[in-house]
């Protein structure tokens, strides 16, 4: 990752010798130094932040502070920018574009995490076997696999499984009287679809 981020900006990484976490530009890991000192330490739970902004914005966690607030639905948010996220929803703006595919996003994350589709990069990577993803997420649902867990319950039988998804088929396949699905040429309805 480090190579390809040289690449692409031309820029070195700065590495922090507490942590080993990788910082570009320079700026940013003079400020991430901070967390390895008490220099903004909160004194409810003794968290060290980066700078005197994001302690006050911590210490919102321990008071339940929330000074923002929606105008269109009275939610409320800890900092100004969870708060432009959040309005995004009401107003549909997506202003993070893929220079690609045009595709558009309202977080600058979800555009990060697309542009994984044109670059192939597959980052997370299965401490267990060499399987490796393009999200956190596709991690921690395959690594159920290893484990065993199927946190997805039916509620309406015994059965269980390790992602949601297969959770919600079983659902329709199974518990449903739903027929959504006709044969174009008999009429006949069925649960699911297939493709021959």
């Amino acid at each position: 990752m480090s190579d390809h981020r040289y690449r692409q900006t031309g820029q070195n990484e700065y590495v922090c010798d507490h942590c080993k976490k990788r910082f570009l530009p320079k700026s940013n890991l003079i400020q991430h130094m901070n967390i390895h000192t008490d220099n903004y330490q909160c004194t409810d739970c003794g968290k060290c932040c980066y700078s005197g902004s994001r302690l006050v914005v911590h210490r919102r966690s321990h008071s339940g502070e929330k000074p923002f607030e929606c105008t269109v639905c009275s939610k409320r948010f800890t900092t100004s920018g969870h708060l432009v996220k959040h309005s995004r929803i009401h107003t549909g703006e997506k202003p993070y574009k893929c220079h690609v595919c045009d595709k558009a996003f309202s977080e600058s994350g979800s555009l990060n995490t697309h542009m994984r589709v044109h670059t192939g990069e597959k980052p997370h990577k299965c401490s267990l076997c060499d399987k490796a993803f393009s999200e956190s997420g596709s991690l921690n649902t395959h690594m159920r696999v290893h484990t065993g867990e199927k946190p997805y319950k039916c509620s309406l039988c015994d059965k269980s499984f390790s992602d949601s998804s297969n959770l919600q088929q079983h659902k329709r396949r199974v518990h449903s009287k739903s027929r959504p699905y006709e044969c174009p040429y008999c009429g006949m309805l069925f649960k699911i679809h297939t493709v021959n």
